[in-house]
């Protein structure tokens, strides 16, 4: 719980299109502002590119005057920040116009869109995250895994699913673990993974909307806790060429009004519900690269055998799939979506993923067959190749058009152009030390 007495400082923050904060450091609790809105910040401060700079050509920059929006606090309310040495709070908020009518451009008002279409027809998401990172040393000239506190020596292999190395980094751990309890997120379970460094959270289900609060808070504490204990945590999609990428894999299921799975029908198949939201997903799937993919580092994950998918397809208990149906409880039955990077906006993923889902139910659509094999020897529909192959596919699909806003379209598309015609400018080799430090 927050003291306001012992707070020395307030950070306010609204999520922009690359899933960073921004927003206002305030010196400390001024509850009127809180409550009546009156804390206020451009709304162009929501679209701005990975660098930090706004968008050339943007509307509503320079065309429109840069004009303010309101900032009003979500339902999350005011939280602890763990890695700062001075006792300090964030207040997550929400981006509305002067009108007091939500932001367009708002990527959580994107996610707050879809679920009330989930709540006009009876039914509401339940989601949970998978959230995979490195811990790195990033001191160096190149990217290097983080020096063993116990042994002192740099980590060299992998250890999948190996308790000694969550020993290793138990201080860490247990801190964020505690951190976690503080900002109201729940923690399933930790475990070492197949890359050298790299590590995965399962956070527990929840209706969608909070899910993806978590997945946000849930980054920028593990990169904000890691630098407390000298290291740093990085959700690149692909941080070592030769190593694992990191994913952020969601798990849904959808209840009816009477709290009733409509996946399930009491079958290890599931339900034509489910079946329909996987057709959605499948259908709608190289639209929603970009949203999955956001940068050029990101199309280096999609590699055959390298536990990432490559192509629309899903399959019962299948890993090597796009789209999973995990066995276990038949009233727990549910979709996991493998697709998503680790360095993805996870309000955008949820509103894509739920989205495409919608869709498919609405439509009945029927899916291909479950794949029984090794997915990477088939032939499919593949994702978007590239980031620009990606942006246009975004721009000209009509499921992406259903499910998104225009104005939240047209900022993304004119950031993720902007930031391509910059990383052509840097060198390759030097292009992590930009995703290290901001995604």
């Amino acid at each position: 719980m927050i003291n306001p007495e012992k707070v020395k400082s307030v950070r306010i923050a609204a999520c922009d299109l690359n899933g960073q904060m921004r927003g206002k450091r305030l010196p400390g609790f001024e509850k009127k502002k809180f409550k009546d809105g009156s804390i206020r910040m451009p709304l162009s401060a929501l679209n701005v590119d990975i660098f930090g700079a706004d968008i050339e050509n943007s509307p509503l920059v320079f065309e429109t005057g840069d004009q303010d929006g309101l900032l009003k606090v979500t339902s999350r309310g005011a939280i602890p920040i763990p890695w700062l040495k001075n006792p300090t709070a964030l207040v997550p908020v929400s981006m509305f116009t002067e009108d007091e009518e939500p932001f367009e451009g708002d990527p959580r008002y994107a996610l707050k869109r879809i679920i009330k279409s989930y709540e006009s027809r009876g039914l509401r998401p339940i989601a949970a995250t998978e959230m995979e990172f490195y811990l790195i040393d990033e001191r160096k000239t190149s990217l290097l895994p983080p020096i063993n506190p116990i042994s002192g020596k740099r980590l060299s292999t992998p250890d999948v699913l190996g308790i000694s190395e969550l020993d290793c980094f138990d201080d860490f751990f247990s801190d964020l673990q505690n951190g976690c309890e503080q900002i109201g997120i729940t923690v399933q379970s930790i475990t070492s993974e197949s890359g050298c460094g790299q590590f995965e959270v399962t956070l527990k289900h929840c209706d969608a909307l909070t899910a993806s609060d978590d997945a946000w808070l849930f980054k920028i504490l593990t990169k904000g806790l890691a630098r407390k204990h000298g290291i740093a945590a990085t959700f690149m999609a692909k941080p070592y060429s030769k190593d694992a990428g990191n994913g952020m894999h969601i798990h849904f299921s959808i209840m009816d009004q009477n709290g009733r799975n409509i996946f399930n029908n009491n079958k290890s198949e599931g339900s034509e519900f489910l079946k329909s939201a996987v057709a959605g997903c499948l259908q709608y799937l190289r639209g929603s690269t970009l949203i999955f993919a956001p940068f050029g580092n990101s199309y280096k994950r999609f590699v055959k055998d390298a536990h990432a998918p490559i192509s629309a397809q899903w399959g019962y208990e299948n890993r090597t799939t796009a789209i999973r149906i995990p066995g276990g409880d038949l009233a727990s039955k549910r979709i996991e979506h493998r697709v998503a990077g680790g360095d993805t906006n996870p309000y955008l993923v949820m509103t894509a993923v739920l989205g495409s889902a919608l869709l498919g139910v609405q439509k009945k659509l029927t899916p291909i067959k479950p794949v029984v094999n090794n997915a990477y020897s088939n032939s499919a529909e593949k994702l978007a190749n590239n980031w620009e192959d990606a942006i246009n596919y975004f721009g000209n699909d009509n499921g992406i058009k259903q499910i998104f806003s225009k104005q939240l379209i047209d900022n993304l598309i004119r950031t993720k152009r902007q930031e391509l015609s910059e990383f052509k400018k840097i060198e390759s080799s030097e292009h992590w030390k930009y995703y290290v430090s901001a995604i």
